[in-house]
């Protein structure tokens, strides 16, 4: 057999050309110092910004300064096994988070890992922590009312589809209830909604969870917490996850509702974190840029266009402040960037005005574009006789006698604070609290006990129920009419002349 060396060399090219070594090129860096969740780490000079980054121990890091010679990383995971001198991966993705309907009825933490034990949450879409918000050609104005079920709220301080409403006052005066009712609210509205819980304790989080299941409402619910025990970086993230959720359904034409409880916790985080990356502090120590932290996380909740579909996702933030002090650093920062805030007062709230809410300080600066017509007219005059009431009771402390005409003042005044009154956990649909209003600026409630005024009106609304002709013309329209307005008053004199007035019964010596 004759050896050719010229067929050997040609076959020897075609396989040298032909082979190729696929090659994996990552970058690592190396762990130059660790403690209270932050790592600086050598030697990842092309990291971006946000960018995940994988340690050993399964720890996840999240690149967050990106300094001359080094990155500073927030972990996430059992941070404390990493340990300086171990290598640190580039994964190229910037944070995200799980989203879709998948997470319906769910109860995760920031990074989407399921907390109920009810199994892992099948979804293969992810979207970014940080995402630019829609600018002003990709917006429309606020126009369709969300309601919150309160009347209080939904008559003087309502909450549109796509508006930041905050609500702000000290601890223990209702906020979180006031979130819970209008969750319990949303059944029958098309609505998901969206429970951030950040820097709460789990047995709180665990109430709120209860309640929502026992009423049926955790079908169009997702509860993202992050808990008082877990690190500054998770509590960070929270809100900004629990958006991205709620942004996924926005751009894909359905209505979100996010609720962050409560971005103090959340600023206090972030002053953690800032403190510990030794960026330098301002004002109440908190970072320079603690001002945008909140603006870029708020400014996202928009009504969008029609042409992108005309989603929605609105937004309510809780700030807690300290003895009423909404001039502190934080209030006054997420005041300035909401549309308007429910400012909730703690005498109201241990007087017995339940919910709280100061009629004075409170305000929405989307106004009635966001209200129906019926609730529109009924609403009118509403904030205005409960200011005149509100400076008067004041004033009537001091002064014995009093015109007949400031008296009127203060007897409405007084029925209107008890018409207004609402037990948690009872939202009231739209056209049940336009009837129980019109009742009360029309002087059906003025010849009543202040104390018979919550039967009243709860007998009204059974009565109203056994025919529901004007309900329904009120629900449906979403106007109230002279003619329609007319059927009412007969109604309402008709139910009058069966209410019982109870007697008040003598003291017993």
């Amino acid at each position: 057999m004759k050896l050719r060396p010229e067929e050997i060399t040609s076959i020897l090219k075609q396989r040298i050309e032909e082979f190729d070594v696929e090659t994996d090129l990552a970058e690592v860096g190396t762990v130059l110092q660790v403690g209270d969740g932050i790592a600086r780490v050598y030697g990842l000079e092309n990291a971006v910004a946000l960018e995940m980054l994988e340690l050993e121990h399964g720890v996840v890091g999240l690149a967050f300064n990106l300094e001359e010679d080094n990155v500073g990383a927030a972990l996430f995971g059992e941070w404390e096994h990493v340990t300086e001198g171990q290598p640190v991966k580039r994964t190229g993705r910037v944070a995200s988070v799980p989203v879709g309907e998948a997470l319906l009825g769910r109860v995760v933490d920031p990074l989407g890992r399921p907390l109920d034990g009810a199994g892992p949450i099948k979804t293969d879409e992810t979207r970014p922590l940080e995402f630019k918000a829609p600018g002003v050609v990709d917006r429309q104005p606020v126009k369709e009312p969300l309601q919150t079920g309160i009347k209080a709220i939904d008559s003087m301080t309502n909450v549109g589809r796509g508006q930041r409403e905050l609500i702000i006052g000290d601890r223990s005066t209702g906020k979180t209830a006031i979130l819970v009712d209008t969750i319990l609210n949303q059944h029958d509205q098309n609505v998901v909604c969206i429970y951030i819980a950040i820097g709460q304790k789990a047995s709180t989080v665990a109430q709120v969870y209860e309640r929502l299941k026992d009423a049926g409402a955790m079908e169009y619910t997702i509860i993202v917490s992050a808990g008082a025990s877990e690190a500054a970086p998770i509590k960070w993230m929270a809100p900004f996850a629990g958006c991205a959720m709620g942004e996924h359904l926005m751009f894909n034409g359905g209505h979100a509702l996010c609720m962050y409880d409560d971005l103090s916790k959340h600023a206090d985080a972030y002053r953690q974190m800032s403190l510990l990356l030794r960026r330098p502090p301002g004002r109440e120590a908190f970072p320079g840029d603690v001002f945008y932290l909140h603006s870029r996380l708020l400014e996202r909740a928009c009504k969008l266009s029609d042409e992108l579909g005309g989603g929605s996702l609105t937004a309510l933030p809780l700030i807690e402040t300290q003895a009423g002090d909404i001039a502190a650093y934080i209030p006054t920062n997420v005041i300035s960037i909401t549309d308007g805030q429910i400012f909730l007062e703690s005498d109201l709230f241990y007087s017995g005005v339940r919910p709280a809410v100061d009629v004075g300080r409170s305000v929405s600066r989307v106004g009635s574009s966001a209200q129906t017509k019926a609730m529109k007219k009924v609403a009118g005059r509403l904030r205005l006789d409960l200011s005149q009431y509100r400076e008067l009771e004041a004033f009537a402390q001091f002064g014995s006698e009093l015109d007949p005409a400031t008296q009127r003042t203060l007897a409405r005044g007084e029925r209107m604070v008890a018409t207004l009154n609402q037990p948690q956990y009872d939202p009231w649909p739209m056209e049940e609290q336009v009837v129980a209003l019109y009742a009360g600026i029309n002087g059906y409630l003025d010849d009543i006990p202040t104390s018979d005024v919550p039967r009243f009106q709860e007998e009204l609304r059974e009565y109203m129920r056994a025919d529901e002709s004007i309900s329904k013309e009120i629900r449906e329209t979403g106007d109230l009419p002279d003619e329609l307005a007319e059927r009412l008053n007969q109604q309402i004199e008709k139910f009058k002349g069966t209410f019982a007035v109870k007697e008040e019964e003598p003291l017993v010596a």
